[in-house]
């Protein structure tokens, strides 16, 4: 998900066949709030909301070139379309092995986020509440975590939740997908991929007003979307709107 303005709009009208596929019924999906097509649209973090949509770049084929789960800023998205164009022609290409072409796939991968703008690179933090998440329920096991003893053993307790404690989400879906070097769509483990944060993301943006609050008692009586089964845990969560800010190996 993006929003629809330049550069992205051009790009994906020009270079992309587009479509989407409904995955409330699917096991990995997560819950948010319903919006109207033309309802408020707001600006977050990138890869805010894994759970709820994933954007797959694939070959003519089915093979997949590139993934971001949830929502990327538009000049970000186009900056990840150009990695997967480069990836397309040498998946496409008579000149390399399959065996060359996995390991440029992972080398291509590996390299990307260590080339990434810096900006580009601020707006990919954890969500505060999904940085806790991890930390909370997998301090050892994460791929995010990058310091674990600075989270279990503040210093200072005001910098347990730091930015520089964990992994952004640019780097580690980079990192993730370097294992699974050009996969057909169908064999794909989005439910792995897109595992990280909680079950329930909504910024509540057909509930703002004009001064940019949010009227919380409209926000309560918006349905939700998504699995049933995240309703209860994401109604103890309402603490989550104050807080705007796993592996996926073989």
């Amino acid at each position: 998900m993006s929003l629809s303005q330049e550069p992205a709009f051009s790009a994906l009208k020009n270079y992309f066949v587009c479509g989407t596929k409904d995955i409330t019924d699917e096991p990995y999906c997560g819950e948010s709030g319903r919006h109207d097509n033309f309802g408020n649209a707001v600006v977050t973090t990138n890869g805010a909301g894994p759970h709820n949509i994933q954007l797959f770049m694939l070959s003519s084929d089915g093979t997949i070139l590139n993934v971001l789960p949830g929502y990327w800023a538009p000049q970000d998205l186009v900056y990840e379309m150009g990695l997967a164009n480069e990836l397309n022609r040498i998946w496409m290409s008579n000149q390399y092995s399959r065996q060359q072409k996995d390991q440029l796939f992972r080398q291509m991968h590996l390299a990307h986020f260590k080339q990434h703008p810096r900006d580009m690179t601020a707006r990919s933090h954890l969500q505060g509440f999904d940085a806790q998440h991890e930390a909370e329920t997998r301090l050892h096991t994460s791929d995010f975590i990058k310091n674990a003893a600075a989270i279990e053993h503040p210093a200072d307790p005001r910098h347990k939740w730091s930015p520089a404690n964990f992994k952004t989400t640019d780097e580690v879906m980079h990192e993730r997908l370097a294992s699974h070097p050009f996969e057909k769509y169908e064999r794909f483990n989005v439910a792995a991929f897109s595992d990280y944060g909680k079950q329930r993301y909504d910024k509540h943006e057909d509930a703002m007003r004009p001064d940019g609050h949010i009227d919380m008692e409209k926000a309560a009586n918006i349905p939700s979307l998504g699995k049933a089964k995240h309703k209860a845990a994401s109604d103890e969560d309402e603490d989550d709107r104050k807080h705007w800010g796993n592996t996926f190996l073989r």
